[in-house]
């Protein structure tokens, strides 16, 4: 795949796309242009529900998972909340040391009820699921280095035990292929590998895995009708997952849909393809093997992150090493340049 950089209006070299990402043009002027009709009080609510309706399309394209199946929200700890409420007391869950918090903290604030939270190193978390397991919760690409989760040997020993996995996707959709179809849950949010604003966030998942959820947060967006459901009761939630939606960010969910149609037609394969390149050009470049992460943590001298800065080259601190990370908003020049600095 060519890089789509003429797609994207920024001009840093960008290599931080773990932190955030960047918007192609198409989706940042979208973002701006319903900012600019809510300022001129022309925002058109039915408007805005179609950039929901086409997020969550694309995004269950880009997963391969049935529409019906995807709820939208707007961080991912709210989305892993609802998993961990639907806990039984005294559920055995495993996690893996060291993930991102926003996965970890709702299921550690489930300790009250007498959950216990397990964790493990990552490499061997198939191992630590063991019978009475109820749950494994992991980031398919850890945030502090981008490590890969052994996804496959994780889903094949919950499966042996009766243990349902729930997938923290935010590292990883965009750019990773994924198993969608075997994982029971997964969360993601859209700011990051999505290139969507903050304020977007996706949860999937199996029928099954879905219907133990409880919908604690439901509100008018999560009704059959959505527009017959602002006033008195009944409660009468959507049938499919869109049951567990929350009142939409409306810019963010504007800038979302271009982005994700962007990546859709992109495909993941090509992407996955486009960083890996990237990611392995910038390890050869410091004498280091290949890998299978569009995520490189470095240790560095102090400084390091600043001096790039001084370059223009964008990329990130995280558990003390220097992070980079490569998505379809970076070229080979980018990398050259990071790489003049890092080894010059």
């Amino acid at each position: 795949m060519e890089s789509p950089r003429h797609l994207f209006p920024h001009r840093t070299r960008y290599l931080n796309t773990a932190t955030y990402g960047i918007p192609p043009t198409a989706a940042h002027e979208a973002a701006l242009a319903a900012e600019r009709d809510r300022a001129a009080g022309r925002i058109r609510p039915a408007e805005m529900d179609e950039h929901v309706h086409r997020s969550r399309a694309a995004f269950a394209r880009l997963l391969g998972v049935p529409v019906a199946r995807v709820a939208i929200g707007s961080q991912v700890s709210p989305l892993v909340g609802l998993v961990a409420a639907g806990l039984r007391p005294g559920a055995d869950v495993v996690v893996a040391e060291g993930d991102f918090t926003s996965l970890l903290f709702p299921l550690l604030a489930a300790r009250e009820r007498g959950i216990t939270v397990r964790p493990a190193p990552l490499a061997a978390l198939p191992d630590a699921i063991r019978p009475g397991t109820d749950l494994v919760a992991v980031s398919a690409v850890q945030s502090a280095d981008g490590a890969l989760a052994p996804l496959d040997a994780i889903l094949d020993a919950a499966a042996a035990h009766g243990a349902r996995v729930l997938v923290d996707a935010t590292q990883a959709a965009g750019w990773l292929p994924l198993p969608a179809d075997r994982i029971d849950l997964l969360v993601c949010a859209g700011y990051k590998w999505l290139l969507g604003p903050r304020g977007t966030a996706f949860l999937t998942g199996t029928e099954e895995a879905l219907a133990q959820l409880p919908p604690l947060a439901a509100g008018w967006y999560a009704g059959e009708d959505i527009w017959d459901s602002l006033y008195g009761t009944p409660l009468r939630l959507a049938a499919d997952a869109r049951r567990f939606d929350v009142s939409p960010v409306w810019n963010s969910w504007a800038g979302q849909a271009p982005a994700l149609e962007l990546l859709d037609d992109l495909g993941i394969p090509a992407i996955h393809r486009h960083d890996l390149a990237l990611a392995n050009r910038f390890r050869t470049g410091l004498g280091l093997a290949p890998g299978d992460s569009a995520i490189v943590s470095l240790d560095v001298p102090p400084g390091t992150a600043e001096r790039l800065a001084a370059q223009d080259v964008v990329a990130a601190v995280r558990a003390g090493r220097l992070r980079c990370s490569f998505h379809i908003s970076t070229t080979e020049e980018d990398v050259d340049l990071a790489l003049e600095v890092l080894t010059g």
